[in-house]
C-alpha cells in the first residue's frame, strides 16, 4: 500500500540503535576469552528481553521487539568476526593485546594500571583500554623499563613501564 494512504498515526516508530564502539574497517576484531564470554551474554540477555516481551500492547512490542533484534543483528556481527586471542601465547615480556600493564608517570611517580583489550571490552572506569586507543598503540610491543611518550592534547606525558603480565 502506498505510504499516501496510511494515517499519521499508524506510522510505526523506526527505534534508533545506536551502534557498537568503533571498530575501523579492516582492523580484526580481537577479543579475550573473557570479552567473547560477556558477548555471548549479552546476546543471551537481549535473547531473554526479546522472549520476555510484554504482549500487552501490539504496537510497543513491535517496536521494543525491531530494537532488539537490531542491536542483536550488531552483536552477532562481533560475535562472529571476534577473534580469540589467548593471552597465554603472547609473548610474557612484551606488551602486545590482552597486556596487563603497570604505568608510572615520570615525574609525579603516579601508578595507573591498565589492560589492552578489544573495542567491545574497553571501560576505562575498568583500567580497560581498547587496542586500537592511541596509548594502546604506543604501549605495544615495549618492555619492562622502557619508556613511552604520549602525546595529549595540551600536553605530553611519559610513562615508564613498570610490570607486565597476562591473566585471563
Amino acid at each position: 500500500m502506498s505510504r499516501g494512504f496510511v494515517k499519521d498515526g499508524d506510522q510505526e516508530e523506526i527505534p534508533y540503535v545506536p551502534p557498537r564502539a568503533f571498530l575501523p574497517p579492516g582492523v580484526a576484531n580481537y577479543v579475550t576469552q573473557r570479552g567473547y564470554n560477556e558477548l555471548l551474554a549479552e546476546k543471551q540477555a537481549l535473547i531473554h528481553e526479546r522472549e520476555s516481551l510484554s504482549d500487552d500492547n501490539e504496537n510497543d512490542q513491535r517496536v521494543s521487539g525491531n530494537y532488539i533484534n537490531s542491536k542483536l543483528m550488531q552483536l552477532e556481527d562481533r560475535i562472529q568476526s571476534a577473534r580469540i586471542i589467548k593471552l597465554s601465547e603472547q609473548p610474557h615480556n612484551e606488551v602486545r593485546f590482552g597486556a596487563t600493564v603497570k604505568l608510572i608517570a615520570e615525574g609525579t611517580n603516579e601508578n595507573q594500571t591498565l589492560q589492552l583489550t578489544g573495542v567491545d571490552e574497553a571501560n576505562i572506569s575498568k583500567g580497560k583500554i581498547s587496542f586500537i586507543s592511541p596509548l594502546a598503540r604506543a604501549l605495544s610491543n615495549k618492555k619492562v623499563g622502557d619508556k613511552v611518550v604520549f602525546k595529549r592534547a595540551k600536553d605530553e606525558v611519559v610513562y615508564l613501564i613498570g610490570d607486565i603480565s597476562y591473566s585471563e
